[in-house]
């Protein structure tokens, strides 16, 4: 099979959905299909020897009409596309159709929720059209029970056309592991208990927990006086986050690390004794996976989807944001808990989402397939 990918951004790309794209490319060329991935970012800067066989990439950068360009380009004999994000719905709906094969669409989180954070003169004619296109793929997945259930709703889907495949951890790539002295001495975290979350730290995303993180800190002192909070990401709400601490007397607790390049990621989290992240925004959150697979016990929300990436508390502890207590007690609870990778983790492997993917693909409706041998694009 051949498999036009058009994505926001994938290889060299930053982030949970550039993270999927890359993990979903992989899973099919591991079977030996072609995917071509046509990326709107233009930092991609991927060499064509560190893709994985059978996946060629072309990062457009600039405006909409130069990716449309593209993909069009590209499309010649493909079996399906791939359309890696909802904003890019419509131009996956013209190029399927001019190419006459099914198309399948990945929607994430909040921006398959609510209306998108467009102009508000483009709004009602791009989120009608968003919405039409979408009933027009042929499978609709979504990463979460929640943002299938959500974005249904919102779109009138049929139920029968959608179906969920839950975000993957590599284990290999974190594992269990001591502290490293270094970054506790960089952030003079020496002996204390450490509470962590990993995060972008924007003003438009106030909804990963930091704010509740931070507030019950006062009360978490009486049971755990040497706890500090070691946040890693940046952004421009630091200076509001800042100033929350301060303002309850915490802010010689608070630590911000700034942004942790990924080759450092797992060091980071092995530094946690919990990792904490009580949001109400996640469609699914890898990053709690992540630290899971470091054998950092993990609080998550009951307000979005992140509950599903601990199974419903199976394989962390959750809480609601909204109420202050269940914040405070279930971060004394994981706390209390023994570090160590959960066997249950297994159930979001890299392995179980190749297996999830490729069956989305191998109930695709019959199309016709070039007998020719795909030419790869250039990585760019």
């Amino acid at each position: 099979m051949t498999v036009l990918a058009l994505v926001t951004d994938a290889y060299g790309g930053r982030g949970g959905v550039a993270a999927v794209n890359r993990d979903l490319c992989a899973a099919l060329a591991e079977r030996g299909d072609h995917v071509r991935v046509v990326s709107r970012v233009s930092t991609d800067s991927t060499s064509p020897d560190d893709l994985p066989p059978g996946v060629g990439v072309r990062s457009t950068g600039g405006g909409m009409r130069t990716f449309v360009q593209a993909a069009f380009a590209a499309a010649d004999g493909v079996d399906a596309v791939f359309c890696g994000h909802l904003h890019l719905a419509p131009v996956a709906a013209a190029v399927a159709l001019r190419a006459g094969v099914p198309w399948v669409l990945l929607v994430h989180g909040i921006e398959a929720w609510g209306p998108p954070h467009w102009p508000a003169t483009q709004r009602p004619l791009a989120m009608r059209l968003t919405l039409a296109t979408a009933r027009q793929a042929a499978r609709v997945v979504a990463v979460s029970e929640l943002t299938r259930g959500r974005f249904a709703a919102r779109a009138r889907l049929d139920p029968a056309r959608t179906t969920v495949v839950p975000n993957s951890v590599d284990a290999s790539q974190f594992g269990t592991g001591s502290p490293r002295a270094d970054l506790l001495e960089r952030y003079g975290l020496a002996g204390r208990t450490i509470l962590l979350t990993m995060a972008r730290l924007s003003a438009t995303e106030r909804y990963k927990g930091l704010d509740e993180t931070i507030a019950a800190l006062p009360a978490l002192t009486e049971t755990h006086p040497d706890i500090a909070y070691l946040i890693c990401g940046d952004g421009d709400d630091r200076p509001r986050l800042e100033s929350m601490a301060a303002s309850l007397g915490v802010g010689d607790r608070v630590v911000f690390a700034g942004y942790v390049p990924e080759d450092e990621k797992a060091d980071h989290l092995r530094l946690a004794d919990a990792f904490v992240m009580p949001g109400r925004g996640e469609g699914f959150g890898i990053v709690y996976l992540e630290a899971l697979a470091c054998g950092v016990p993990v609080v998550a929300s009951a307000l979005d989807a992140s509950r599903e990436a601990v199974r419903d508390g199976a394989l962390g502890v959750v809480v609601t944001p909204d109420d202050p207590v269940s914040v405070v007690e279930g971060i004394r609870d994981a706390l209390a808990r023994s570090k160590g990778v959960p066997d249950g983790l297994a159930y979001f492997s890299r392995e179980r989402f190749a297996e999830r993917w490729r069956a989305v693909f191998d109930g695709l409706a019959p199309a016709s397939r070039s007998e020719s041998s795909p030419s790869a694009l250039s990585a760019r």
